[in-house]
């Protein structure tokens, strides 16, 4: 069994996590841990979980985590960094749900986060987790950077376009909408029901912290810079992600081939499901899923593609993908613990 901790484990991540793992049959929870809530049982806090952990909230021990096979960050951004040190040269493999070792250049990190990196070795060392790009990556790391999950959604819809070169790549789109739990677990009056319920809204709309992990991961996929415009949504909803993709393609008569191209190009891929052309991936249908689906859309004879992405931000958008990534690492059957379909209605 794999010796699992948790470090972070209050917020709708750390439940989410702690629901995939309840019936993971490779792995054994050792400790959770949370400053706040130290002492409180798991179940107490999260009654959906009774009857699956005997677990208490504790405080951030390194020792009891560097006896751990495998440690999961769910902490706010900052945490991680210098934390987790001490875990790697203990030979303990992390993934880390933050944004601490996403991004490659520390000093746009730094200017997107507020704060200096504190850990600029392991942050060069980090593979970043999106398993349809990474997978051999993954299998040897040390330390994952778990993807966002606008930038999952986002990067999984580009990515075949990119890739063989289709498409303009300075002139990319990303118009994306979350639900409510994106923002996570914390006293925010402007996420109360009465602020959010009956209202939409766009913001970050003049730049978002996803926006250069996204720009990062398309370049990837490009071979060269891109230009890339992202602006999120929040709708009254607890969770999902829909991102509708724009971008336009530089020989019109490709659009003919986009369908088998994408089909093909996520044939393998157990969690992307590229619908027939011209269908409407709801969030719906996902939730609770480790999923992505996508569809493609043309506009009368317009050389724009159109992409809608879906998923659930706390699951392919947070612990479903970490315990994928955890799978690939550990050399399980990728979908273990996360083959349950999604919940409807």
């Amino acid at each position: 069994m794999i010796k699992i901790g948790i470090v972070g484990g209050t917020g709708y991540t750390g439940v989410e996590l702690l629901r995939i793992l309840a019936v993971h049959p490779e792995v054994e929870v050792k400790c959770i841990t949370s400053r706040s809530e130290a002492g409180m049982s798991v179940a107490d806090m999260y009654p959906n979980l009774r009857g699956h952990f005997d677990l208490a909230f504790s405080e951030p021990d390194p020792v009891v985590l560097s006896q751990c096979d495998l440690v999961f960050f769910a902490t706010p951004h900052g945490v991680a960094m210098r934390m987790m040190p001490e875990l790697m040269n203990a030979g303990v493999r992390v993934v880390d749900l933050s944004a601490d070792f996403r991004i490659k250049d520390l000093d746009v990190w730094s200017r997107w986060y507020g704060m200096p990196h504190e850990s600029s070795e392991w942050a060069a060392k980090a593979v970043y987790g999106l398993p349809e790009v990474a997978r051999d990556e993954i299998r040897q790391a040390q330390l994952v950077a778990n993807p966002g999950c606008y930038p999952t959604a986002v990067q999984l819809g580009f990515l075949p376009l990119l890739e063989q070169g289709l498409v303009d790549p300075a002139r990319l789109i990303a118009d994306a909408k979350s639900g409510a739990s994106g923002a996570g677990r914390q006293g925010n009056i402007g996420m109360l029901h009465g602020e959010v319920g009956e209202s939409f809204k766009a913001y970050g709309a003049s730049g978002h912290r996803h926006l250069p992990e996204i720009r990062q991961g398309l370049s990837q996929a490009a071979g060269k810079s891109v230009g890339v415009t992202f602006v999120p949504h929040l709708v009254p909803m607890i969770r999902g992600i829909e991102a509708t993709l724009y971008a336009e393609l530089s020989d019109p008569a490709d659009f003919d081939r986009l369908q088998a191209l994408y089909e093909e190009r996520y044939r393998n891929e157990p969690f992307v499901d590229v619908m027939p052309f011209g269908s409407h991936p709801e969030t719906r249908s996902v939730r609770g899923a480790n999923q992505c689906r996508m569809a493609l859309h043309r506009q009368e004879q317009s050389n724009i593609v159109i992409v809608s992405s879906v998923i659930d931000n706390l699951v392919k958008g947070a612990a479903g993908q970490a315990v994928q990534n955890m799978n690939i690492m550990f050399g399980l059957d990728e979908t273990l613990g996360l083959n349950a379909p999604a919940l409807l209605p």
